[in-house]
């Protein structure tokens, strides 16, 4: 009686890891140089995007570039976005290192002075908040929206983050 011995079949070759789901993007974050925008930033580039920081926090902007050690994927801008002209600055320089603009991510944003009594508020702390926190959005959307129409790619065109903060 002769055994015949069936060799285990061969295991599959391991999937190919699918594509970063952003490779090839480009994409600009205001306030990405702490915080909520930081994190996206991070995740963004993690996914294959070409990233541009505009934040006024110059140093903290500069440490997150150099920390994603991709000189050629990733740049820092200071902008005030409250300030039609350095958004209008910050989406052009990102059009000119990276061909194009993807995506906007208009993160920055502030919390303004805590205030449990809205009859106590202080109508220059309000116009703070609502400078950075309205019209720096609105700022952003514009700038964008003057590149990406044109290019048809408004698909992927605007995140707004807002950071809210009740006291009281």
């Amino acid at each position: 009686m002769s055994t015949t011995t069936i060799a285990p079949a061969p295991a599959p070759a391991p999937a190919p890891a699918p594509a970063p789901r952003l490779l090839g993007k480009v994409a600009l974050v205001t306030g990405g140089a702490s915080g909520i925008g930081e994190s996206i930033a991070r995740l963004f580039h993690t996914n294959g995007a070409k990233i541009c920081i505009a934040d006024m926090q110059d140093n903290l902007g500069n440490q997150v570039c150099e920390s994603l050690g991709d000189e050629a994927n990733v740049c820092f801008l200071h902008c005030d976005v409250t300030e039609e002209n350095d958004v209008r600055n910050a989406v052009d320089m990102t059009v000119a290192k990276f061909g194009t603009l993807d995506i906007i991510v208009n993160n920055a944003g502030i919390s303004g002075a805590p205030c449990p009594d809205i009859r106590n508020v202080d109508l220059s702390d309000f116009d703070k908040v609502f400078n950075v926190n309205v019209k720096g959005v609105f700022h952003g959307m514009k700038h964008a929206a003057r590149i990406m129409i044109p290019r048809r790619k408004a698909q992927s065109f605007l995140c707004a983050v807002w950071q809210v903060q009740w006291e009281g």
